[in-house]
């Protein structure tokens, strides 16, 4: 190369990656073992991501010959529509308005006085003990907030006696039009449209709620129900509602059902049949297309199906640490995780429950300290829905 050449070169660079925000308050962990609640734990961890660029400094000759022009600097398109395997979330969020953000007023008139056409969401404010501390809100698509005063909810609780906030994600149907709550040997149905309510005897500590098609499942430590919607005619079915992914409402009602269960290398993907909960086909998760050391290591909370894709929440391994937070996007034919939002430390174990899909692809999950945020897993763009709501939701399919 001769020093002509040489004085050619330019001085290039990358900006650095910022870290994530960094966030104080902790979430319930969704998941809990058959016979007692995990305790919810502060997990302080640090992930740094630095990307930086090389500069080259070139010493000029004792004689230089004239340069040639230098053109202006031309910077790479980079295709927004395809985001990497790992994304991360920004340092702050942006929150442009959204149906959704009405979930923090406070609600002005009661259901009975004022049903809804439809609901988006609904919402029970906790405390600091993760006790429930208010009624349950329904936000309908009038923007309305109304309190649920057409039945009083009990806390849920397991054989050992711990208890949890009766609202649970899922327990709002997919049109928004009915809200099912497991309560200790019932369930309770109610009609958002007309404030109807149907109570339907069941036995055992019931705690979780998934809606399927014409049924609703709904189980506990040990049993899971499958209650027609119409007749509330009730029959066991061998499924787990810890571990069921939450069927798409646009898949017909012989679906497969499909749960997530284990640990790190032995996670496994199961299809049973959309009835009778039989095994049909099971599979390891795959994580090779995530760069290493990244792995999941557990999932946690509801998952959701949208078309072949499933969200969840997790907890990974990244260049930093063991137990890190993270939402992940998988396939749900094949078990392979095609997208990782890694979302750090510095968050409450448990802290980021994905709450289901909106209808243009986009995962909904919480991020604390109590915000509500929307991601893309295709363009990795995730932006902020409500700052602050300390509480429960229930998101509409």
């Amino acid at each position: 190369m001769n020093e002509q050449e040489l004085r050619q070169l330019l001085t290039l660079s990358v900006e650095d990656v910022l870290p994530s925000q960094p966030a104080a308050t902790g979430w319930e962990r969704a998941r809990r073992t058959r016979r007692t609640r995990r305790a919810v734990a502060v997990v302080a961890l640090a992930v740094v991501l630095v990307g930086g660029g090389t500069v080259a400094a070139l010493r000029p000759p004792t004689d230089p010959a004239p340069a040639p022009p230098v053109g202006p600097t031309v910077t790479p398109t980079v295709d927004p529509s395809h985001a990497g395997p790992v994304q991360k979330a920004p340092a702050e969020l942006t929150y442009p308005p959204d149906p959704l953000a009405k979930l923090v007023d406070p609600a002005t008139v009661p259901l009975s006085e004022r049903p809804v056409e439809q609901a988006l969401a609904l919402f029970q404010p906790v405390d600091e003990e993760y006790h429930a501390d208010g009624p349950v809100r329904v936000l309908g698509n009038d923007g309305v907030v109304r309190s649920l005063d057409v039945v009083t909810l009990a806390p849920t609780r397991d054989a050992s006696g711990n208890e949890a906030p009766a609202l649970k994600p899922g327990m709002l149907s997919p049109d928004g039009r009915s809200a099912a709550f497991a309560q200790t040997k019932e369930l309770i149905m109610i009609d958002l449209t007309t404030a109807a309510v149907r109570r339907i005897p069941l036995d055992g500590y019931l705690e979780l709620v998934v809606w399927a098609h014409d049924r609703v499942l709904v189980g506990g430590d040990d049993r899971t129900y499958a209650v027609d919607r119409v007749t509330g005619v009730a029959s066991t079915i061998d499924v787990s509602t810890w571990e069921l992914i939450a069927p798409d409402p646009a898949a017909g009602r012989e679906a497969p059902l499909i749960d997530v269960y284990g640990e790190r290398t032995s996670l496994t993907l199961r299809s049973r049949t959309a009835r009778e909960g039989e095994l049909r086909s099971e599979q390891l998760v795959n994580a090779s297309a995530l760069p290493s050391p990244y792995q999941v290591n557990e999932f946690y909370g509801r998952g959701w199906l949208h078309g072949e894709r499933l969200a969840r929440a997790a907890w990974i391994t990244n260049n930093e640490i063991d137990g890190a937070e993270a939402a992940a996007v998988l396939d749900a034919r094949t078990g392979a995780v095609l997208h990782l939002l890694d979302l750090g430390r510095e968050r409450g174990k448990g802290c980021c429950e994905v709450l289901g899909w909106d209808n243009k692809g986009a995962v909904l999950l919480r991020l604390e300290p109590a915000a509500l945020a929307r991601w893309h897993p295709e363009t990795g763009e995730i932006t902020g829905i409500v700052r602050d709501l300390r509480g429960v939701i229930a998101l509409a399919g």
